[in-house]
Formats: C-alpha cells, structure tokens, sequence
C-alpha cells in the first residue's frame, strides 16, 4: 500500500458514470455497457484550477473503485445564507447537501433525488431537493431551545430515519430507501444504507466548514464543503461479497458468518481514510490534485465534472396553484391584513396575492 507523494501520471477521460440502467436507485456507479476505455487513454498532469460547484466521477481501475468527488461553495454558502439558521444547523444541513450530490449526481435521467431526515433531535427534519441534473435546494427545521454548543451532527438529529427517494416523473414508479437514525451522523447513515440496502462495500467522507477571507472592507465569511464517495465495484461479484447480517435472534455461542475483506478494499479504505477535512474543503486544492494525492501510485481516471447549483423551483404561478388546491374556506382563512403572504421555505422568497388573485370570493 502506497503513501501518498506527487510522482506519478494522471489519467483523464470524457466519459461519463452511470448507475444500473434497469433500476434506479442508488447503487453501484458503473459505466454504460457501450463504453470501452482503452489502455491507451490520454494522460496528463493534474489540473491545479479548483473548480467549486461540482461532482468530479473517478475510477481507480486497478483497486476496481469507483467514486465521486463533490467540493461546494459559493452554491452552499447561497443555500444556507438565505436563512438564519444557527452554525451548527448549517453544518448538518451542508453535510446532507453534500451527502444528497454524492448520492443523487450518479443518476441519469432528468428527475428529482430528495434526501430527508426526520428524527427528534434539535434539528427534527432537513430536506435537500436535488432537480438532477444540477440544481440544488434546502431546508432545515429545529427547535433552538434545544441546540448546545459544540453538538456534533448525530447528537443534533438523534434517532428517527433517513429516507432517500428517487423520482423520476409523474409516469414512473418511486424508489425509496430508508434506514435508521440512531445517535450517529449521516456518513454512518449512508454505511448503514449500503451495507443493508445495496450490499456495496462503500465508504463516505464529508466536511463542512466556514471560510473566512480578507478583504477591502474586512474579513468575508462563507461556507464551503467537500465530500468524496468511494465503492468497492470489481467484475468479479463474489470479491465484494460481504458477511452474512446478524439476524438479532441467533441464539447464544453461534458462531457468525465472517467474509475476509478483499486487499483491493483493504487498500481503498485505508487510502480514503486518510482523507483530512481541510482537504476537502481547501479552496485553493482542486478536486484532482486531491485524488492524485491519494491515488497516484495505483493510477485514477477522472471524469467530467458535473455543475451544480443553487436555485428554488418556487416561482408565483406555482404557488397561485398551489392556493387554488386548498377548500375556499381555507383560503378565507389565509387572509390576513387584507392579503394572503406565502413564504417559500427553501429559498425565503416572499409572494404576496390579493384575496382575488388567491381565489378567495
């Protein structure tokens, strides 16, 4: 197993990830059948441009490991400032932000992936509405009597679930994915997921912090964050086969079923496991330069970067619609200072209706 020096070449390609056609859910990210990568793909020198507001796919062919690489900023920090939401709350709703563009960047097809918690810790529900292919909106809702200083994010959601639910239209059938809250942050959650659920070996990382830059007029502050998802993926299913799940009723002295890892998996693990949080979110380290570093000796792919970006789906005419799905007495009771005022609670943008516009006779 390799350290981690810049001695070795880097492999680049203009070719995309994508998931199993036949069911959309989130699972191994591997290529389209139709694509063959030659021996003899360009190589190059990493780029040392970061590049913020994307999904960087990569492929370490040798480990058989595929992944993504997401480094957020000025879409993150637009996300979160629309709201007054206190530090921590940020932290965990940038961490479900991150964790919903590693998930939901793999799909292709033009649909929605919805990332949501509801638990009953300080931060009770958080959503993340990814509109694929790139556009990105949040929201969190939590009790500020009970947030603490210095909570880290398991003990800010506490126990309830983590749904993940692909949508991909009014004709297609929805998938859904939960798995359980306990005490523990949403990378576990997303191991948890992937271990019962997909049965992939899996491994998350995700960072989120405040940036704070000098300036003419003084120190600027901002969110950034970064989170890379690396899979164990080889051509060979029986490699990735893990151990059997403890049934919870076998009875005492029995003896468990055990499946010794692969070394490839060992070595991946190992490697993203070294992966610091100032990595992640340094932004003067590009996303490539950070996979060089980890990969270099067993060689990486790298793959178009995928934009992403903050922007609500909310416009007036959808929430004039919206009014008019309620009973009349309903919108009567909407009326307040002789108008009716609609929040959005993603994005914090205000419409505003007369009692005429919003159907109320």
């Amino acid at each position: 197993m390799g350290g981690r020096c810049l001695v070795a070449p880097f492999a680049i390609a203009e070719l995309p990830l994508s998931i199993h056609p036949f069911r959309p859910q989130i699972d191994a990210m591997t290529q389209s059948p139709d694509i063959q990568i030659t021996a003899s793909a360009p190589t190059r020198a990493p780029s040392a441009v970061p590049v913020d507001d994307a999904a960087l796919p990569f492929e370490v062919a040798a480990l058989d490991l595929r992944g993504r690489l997401t480094r957020l900023g000025p879409a993150l920090d637009d996300i979160l400032t629309k709201h007054d939401y206190p530090a921590p709350v940020c932290k965990l709703l940038g961490e479900a932000i991150v964790l919903a563009t590693l998930l939901g960047s793999s799909l292709k097809f033009d649909g929605r992936f919805i990332l949501q918690t509801q638990t009953d810790g300080p931060v009770s529900f958080l959503i993340v509405d990814f509109q694929l292919p790139d556009r990105l909106r949040a929201y969190a809702r939590f009790d500020a009597a009970r947030l603490k200083e210095g909570q880290d994010s398991g003990a800010l959601l506490g126990k309830g679930h983590l749904a993940m639910t692909i949508d991909q239209g009014a004709d297609m059938s929805r998938y859904q994915g939960l798995v359980a809250l306990d005490g523990g942050n949403l990378e576990d959650a997303a191991h948890e997921y992937f271990l019962r659920s997909e049965q992939i070996p899996t491994r998350v990382r995700i960072a989120v912090g405040e940036e704070w830059r000098g300036g003419g007029e003084g120190p600027k502050h901002r969110w950034r964050a970064g989170g890379m998802l690396l899979q164990f993926l080889p051509k060979a299913p029986e490699r990735a086969r893990p151990a059997d799940l403890d049934p919870g009723d076998a009875p005492e002295g029995a003896v468990t079923h055990e499946v010794a890892e692969d070394d490839a998996w060992v070595e991946g693990q190992s490697l993203i496991s070294t992966v610091e949080d100032i990595e992640l979110l340094d932004p003067d380290l590009s996303g490539e330069r950070l996979l060089y570093r980890l990969f270099h000796e067993r060689g990486v792919r790298v793959f178009s970067p995928l934009p992403l970006r903050a922007q609500c789906s909310c416009s007036r005419d959808a929430v004039s619609s919206m009014l008019k799905s309620f009973a009349a007495q309903d919108r009567a009771e909407m009326v307040k200072d002789g108008k009716v005022v609609v929040t959005c609670e993603f994005c914090s943008s205000v419409y505003e209706f007369t009692p005429h516009e919003a159907g109320v006779e």
